[in-house]
């Protein structure tokens, strides 16, 4: 072969070369057998820096993918989907460790079909992959079922069978010296895989141990920051409930301070809490209220005593209000509020501000008591000593004793006399304790009215009869100490008739009041008693008062009256009917019978003495 043909040769296997020939082309150029050599070696050299730019490429695009990290299960995807390409396998895939169980799960697959293989659970040193993760080192078999180095389970080959596998390649994931997981090259056909292989392999393989480490500090970052966030909100709205707590003491001792009521104790609760306030004594009556109706649970109270904290209702809140052992009223919150803990104290030291404020009230109360009772007693037992003293005094305390007052006595046995005064005075525009009883003293003309009410009124906020007997109306001194012995001896009539619990005055008690009363008006008597008959006797020109008298003096026989009245007696008849329409129709009843006869001695005793 001359010098030109062999120049032509040799460039021809040189563009067979460039053009990525096989080794067969290569062979078939009649060049000198070292060219043909070289040629192959070049060629193979340049396919392995191909493989070797194609696998720097991959790990570049891993690393870039582990910079961008957002889902590591993603990144844990492509690494498995690079290590198949790679590799040149049909299946890849990555288990990941349980250390609880001391197991491995299959965690991510590429090129799988066998959803049996996709389930596999390996225990530690089962099968291929448990070695691995047990042992920490590399385990490559060119036919996974007669390899004889691992332990086989049926499980296990089951799911290798159900995907067609032979040879498996499984390198260890590790983040320093602990083993969280195995990352898998299989082929469905015998293969030997190179040290390159599994170097490039391992390599992914530490990829996604990164991948995963990073994503567990990303995890606790997130967590931190998290918790750190959350700590502050807490600390922020702690602080800020401090402040809310601060203001509102001052706010309520500014309030106690500057002689504040109870009345704007609620309303300032109210406006921090943002409900419906309202403040009860011991007794369950309402001191003072903002909007909304609020009930007061027995239940609750006892509870809130018991515990000395707020407890909550079905409406909201309660709160007892005590000094020490003592239980003064309660504290109601309403409107559906909840407190939390910062709320729920602000909530209890309003109870103890309103503690402050009713044990306040309570010192100005005896103060005034015990000036008002002074001034009772002396009233009563001396009322000629020094009238103008007495009105003056009167004055002092805006109580005007020149006025027209009823004067009441009330009588409980079940209660103490200075609770029963305490109950009463919101009734009277003076009253105290005079010869072991309650005395009030109450502006208005009708005693017998102001006496049922105020006995109404005392027996549902005691829970127990009280009695009150009434005279007057007074207005000095003198007339007031008089009222106030009839009064007295009212309340015992009542007693000794068996109407306790009832209120009256000396007129309400017919006869009796005439009998016992100290200045008896037996005009007023008769009148209250047969007034309508002798009205329409004075309108018609009849006599029906005489026909009572003939009734009553026949013994209620009808026969007789008509002979005493010189009239038939279906005359009497219709004439009883009549009185019957004036009197009512219980005028026949023995009480009444007795009153009307009384009222018509004193009728005709009244007449023969004008007369």
């Amino acid at each position: 072969m001359t010098v030109v043909d062999g120049s032509a040769q040799l460039r021809r296997l040189l563009e067979l070369l460039a053009s990525g020939a096989g080794s067969e082309q290569l062979a078939h150029v009649p060049v000198d057998p070292k060219a043909t050599e070289l040629a192959l070696r070049i060629r193979d050299t340049v396919a392995e820096h191909r493989r070797r730019e194609a696998e720097l490429a991959a790990l570049f695009d891993t690393a870039s993918d582990l910079a961008r990290l957002d889902d590591p299960d993603a990144v844990l995807r492509s690494i498995v989907r690079r290590a198949r390409a790679l590799l040149g396998v049909d299946v890849s895939y990555l288990s990941l460790n349980d250390e609880t169980e001391g197991k491995t799960y299959v965690r991510v697959t590429d090129g799988s079909v066998s959803a049996l293989f996709q389930d596999i659970v390996l225990g530690m040193g089962e099968g291929l992959g448990g070695l691995v993760a047990q042992t920490a080192r590399p385990y490559a078999t060119a036919d996974y079922f007669d390899d004889k180095r691992f332990r086989h389970t049926s499980s296990i080959d089951t799911g290798v069978l159900d995907e067609g596998l032979t040879a498996i390649l499984g390198v260890p994931l590790a983040i320093g010296s602990k083993v969280i997981g195995v990352l898998f090259a299989s082929d469905r056909t015998t293969r030997e895989f190179s040290p390159d292989e599994v170097a490039l392999l391992s390599s992914l393989a530490d990829h996604a141990a990164i991948a995963l480490d990073n994503a567990h500090l990303l995890d606790e970052t997130r967590r931190a920051v998290a918790e750190l966030n959350a700590a502050n909100a807490t600390i922020s709205a702690h602080n800020d409930a401090m402040r809310r707590a601060e203001d509102a003491h001052d706010r309520l001792m500014d309030l106690v301070l500057r002689g504040g009521d109870l009345a704007e104790v609620a309303a300032a609760v109210a406006d921090v809490l943002g409900g419906a306030i309202a403040v009860y004594d011991a007794d369950g009556a309402v001191l003072a209220r903002t909007d909304g109706e609020l009930s007061l649970s027995r239940t609750a109270v006892s509870a809130s005593r018991t515990s000395g904290r707020a407890v909550s209702t079905e409406d909201g809140w309660l709160c007892a209000v005590q000094a020490g052992q003592e239980f003064l009223g309660s504290l109601v919150l309403g409107g559906g509020p909840s407190l939390g803990e910062a709320d729920r104290r602000l909530f209890e030291r309003a109870g103890v501000v309103t503690a402050v404020l009713l044990m306040q009230r309570r010192s100005v109360a005896r103060a005034e008591d015990e000036v008002r009772g002074e001034l009772l007693s002396d009233l009563l037992t001396a009322p000629g000593r020094n009238p103008a003293a007495l009105l003056a005094r009167g004055r002092r305390l805006g109580v005007d004793l020149s006025a027209p007052h009823a004067v009441l006595v009330a009588h409980a046995d079940d209660v103490s006399r200075r609770r029963l005064a305490t109950a009463a005075a919101r009734h009277a525009d003076l009253v105290g304790v005079h010869a072991d009883e309650v005395v009030l003293l109450i502006r208005g003309a009708d005693a017998g009215a102001l006496a049922r009410s105020v006995a109404a009124e005392l027996t549902s906020t005691m829970d127990c009869a009280v009695t009150v007997g009434a005279a007057g109306p007074a207005a000095s001194p003198r007339e007031l100490a008089v009222a106030h012995a009839e009064a007295a001896r009212c309340v015992a009539s009542l007693l000794a008739l068996g109407r306790a619990g009832e209120g009256a005055s000396m007129a309400d008690l017919g006869f009796v009041g005439l009998l016992l009363g100290e200045h008896a008006d037996l005009g007023a008597y008769v009148t209250a008693t047969i007034g309508p008959v002798l009205d329409y006797d004075e309108r018609r020109g009849t006599d029906l008062i005489g026909t009572l008298r003939a009734y009553f003096a026949c013994g209620g026989n009808l026969t007789r009256a008509k002979d005493l009245l010189h009239v038939h007696v279906n005359t009497v008849v219709q004439r009883l009917d009549r009185i019957a329409s004036l009197l009512g129709e219980q005028w026949q009843a023995p009480e009444r019978a007795l009153e009307l006869q009384l009222a018509l001695r004193l009728h005709r005793l009244t007449n023969d003495r004008n007369g």
